[in-house]
């Protein structure tokens, strides 16, 4: 077996021999069928209070004509995490590629595929050798439509040594962009009354659009979408994500559950104080667990950060829009106490196959105007030339996200 924690050439081959081999996805899967009850507990893990996801008699008088999940949940249907071998080296979330095909509606099952796509070799300041790897999961209903793919860019790093902490000052880039990695601070920002009162303000006056359309016709490039904010971080919003979206799986699950786990598996991370074998989350419950793996402190969940846009760009284009497609770069952490504002500026208006859209440069930053994350985002919106947004879509090609030009 090949040694724990350790990145080198046996183990990038030994985890390079699974491309293209399905995978098994127990552990990735918190629910199987979006209930009621489940798009609910997502929808609060993530701050949303979208009438559509959470309001049957609203969202059966939409044209939707039936309750729907946020495009976000495809997260707690599959946690897009395909990071397979490199037994003891901390997994980092880089960011995902979403395409939708099709609305994910109350009450239906998925069935989820995954494959591991690609590994890329990576090296830097901070953690000299490490990986990328890059996987895709695919989300159909048990009659086999094909609703939703995701690709999901895990990072894999060495985690921080112990005796390494005090000199820790960076984390790695967790993105391809390596000219985007940032210094962490060593804990999570202080702020006067008098902008936490600008915060709790401007995070009251966003609006979401709701049953009135918003028509293609009126949108140009140029225009601002946004901001959403969300913050300062607490450790209650990540155990309410937690508990929305993921549970303990991933990481070998609770008491006896996790002990058969890592008997079995070599998944966990060592307790810097106890030197038992732990959950490769702990990192974003005590600043110093995140400080050994590299983050500068305790840091959010990437995904959860993720789901945020989801609400932003579904807020903004209305009931009657559809998120198609959207790829986000997970930049650097957003430590427990930061505030994110994510915002986005239309970048082209365009039309194919019988639908209206409209492509969004997407970023998110902190209170120190720090940009820690950055994407691409295509909607779908309804026009006075073509009518209502037409699904399922049959194709969503590569060209339709490209990469932001700012």
């Amino acid at each position: 077996m090949s040694s724990w924690g350790v990145i080198d050439d046996d183990t990038i081959a030994e985890a390079r021999a699974l491309i293209g081999t399905p995978l098994r996805r127990d552990r990735m899967q918190w629910v199987q069928t979006a209930t009621p009850d489940a798009i609910r507990q997502f929808c609060e893990g993530i701050a949303d209070d979208n009438p559509l996801w959470l309001d049957a008699d609203y969202a059966a008088a939409s044209n939707h004509g039936r309750l729907l999940a946020p495009p976000s949940f495809l997260y707690a249907l599959d946690a897009t995490i395909v990071a397979p071998k490199l037994a003891g080296v901390q997994w980092i979330y880089a960011g995902t590629v979403f395409r939708w095909y099709d609305v994910i509606a109350a009450h239906q099952r998925f069935d989820t595929t995954a494959v591991l796509l690609d590994m890329e070799e990576k090296t830097g300041r901070r953690f000299g050798r490490w990986v990328l790897q890059t996987g895709e999961v695919s989300y159909r209903t048990t009659d086999g439509a094909l609703v939703a793919t995701a690709q999901g860019k895990i990072a894999r790093t060495p985690r921080v040594r112990k005796s390494d902490e005090a000199q820790a000052e960076a984390s790695e880039p967790v993105s391809q962009s390596e000219k985007d990695a940032a210094q962490p601070d060593e804990g999570g920002a202080i702020y006067t009354p008098s902008q936490l009162a600008a915060i709790r303000a401007e995070a009251a006056a966003h609006q979401r659009l709701g049953s009135e359309p918003r028509l293609w016709e009126t949108v140009s490039a140029g225009d601002r979408v946004g901001p959403l904010i969300r913050g300062p971080l607490t450790l209650d919003d990540i155990f309410r994500w937690y508990v929305g979206a993921q549970g303990a799986l991933h990481y070998g699950g609770a008491h006896g559950d996790a002990v058969r786990y890592r008997r079995r598996h070599d998944d966990y991370e060592i307790n810097t104080k106890t030197g038992a074998k732990d959950s490769a989350a702990r990192g974003h419950f005590t600043a110093r667990e995140g400080r050994t793996a590299g983050m500068g402190g305790a840091y959010d969940v990437g995904p959860h950060r993720i789901s945020w846009l989801g609400t932003l760009l579904s807020d903004w284009g209305g009931d009657d829009s559809f998120l198609t497609a959207m790829t986000v770069d997970v930049l650097r952490p957003n430590l427990v106490e930061d505030t994110t504002w994510w915002s986005g500026r239309v970048r082209d208006t365009w039309q194919r196959d019988g639908n209206s859209f409209v492509t969004i440069d997407v970023r998110a930053q902190n209170q120190d105007e720090v940009v820690h994350a950055r994407g691409t985002a295509v909607v779908a919106l309804a026009s006075e030339s073509l009518g209502p947004v037409q699904l399922p879509l049959t194709d969503i090609g590569n060209d339709w996200l490209q990469k932001p030009t700012r």
